[in-house]
């Protein structure tokens, strides 16, 4: 998802840094309202935790280049389920961030963009669960098909947010939608790998509110407390 230097430039750029402010202000009204609701001390250390995963998911994990963008296995339907909305956009956000201002500069003029294309499919399936998950209804009790929905509407998202730059920096020639699919072909692995991991990770939340509950305070509390 990290769009290929050279694909948007000039004024076109403008465009991610209005989405991202836009993106970004939201986010930030998340955070104060997950501190308010959760205390600061929670919502920094649930942050810190998404920001180390996120840079690890970027860094460690497999990743490729293939054609518009490189192809990462960013795990954020699996953030927002764990540690919910507001850490993982932080953690998204900053942890994209540190990783193009540590090892990956070419990558900076871009960062906007692309922290769009990880936020928005982010707060689009937030309101997803807000209008299909039953208030009362805890995390770990997810049915498999309502999960996967989840992952695969923010893979979709992602991808449609690659699409959209590459038609705003170079338009929809021949060649252009030729690299389109051959990144989307690349991205069917993430499209399998990821909501298979989303649904072991509410697997292993389960079994851990089962014996070990207190593991699970410094999660999500939506994870094994329904919401009012």
């Amino acid at each position: 998802m990290h769009i290929e230097p050279g694909i948007v430039t000039g004024a076109k750029l403008a465009i991610g840094h209005a989405t991202v402010a836009g993106v970004g202000l939201y986010a930030l009204w998340l955070a104060r309202r997950e501190a308010l609701r959760s205390g600061l001390v929670l919502l920094i250390a649930r942050s810190l935790i998404a920001i180390i995963a996120v840079f690890g998911f970027f860094e460690v994990l497999p990743h490729f280049s293939a054609g518009v963008s490189e192809v990462h296995f960013i795990f954020g339907s699996t953030l927002f389920l764990m540690l919910g909305v507001a850490p993982a956009a932080i953690g998204l956000a900053v942890g994209l961030a540190l990783q193009g201002w540590l090892l990956a500069p070419a990558d900076l003029p871009q960062l906007a963009m692309n922290i769009t294309t990880l936020l928005a499919p982010l707060i689009g399936i937030a309101a997803i669960a807000r209008r299909s998950i039953a208030p009362g209804t805890r995390y770990v009790d997810l049915r498999y098909g309502q999960a996967l929905l989840l992952s695969a509407t923010y893979q979709a998202g992602v991808v449609a947010w690659v699409v959209f730059w590459v038609l705003v920096g170079v338009g929809a020639g021949a060649q252009t939608m030729a690299a389109l699919v051959q990144f989307a072909l690349a991205y069917s692995v993430v499209l399998i790998v990821e909501p298979l991991v989303d649904l072991a990770v509410l697997a292993l939340a389960r079994w851990l509110g089962a014996g070990h509950g207190a593991v699970l305070q410094w999660l999500n509390p939506r994870l094994s407390a329904g919401a009012a």
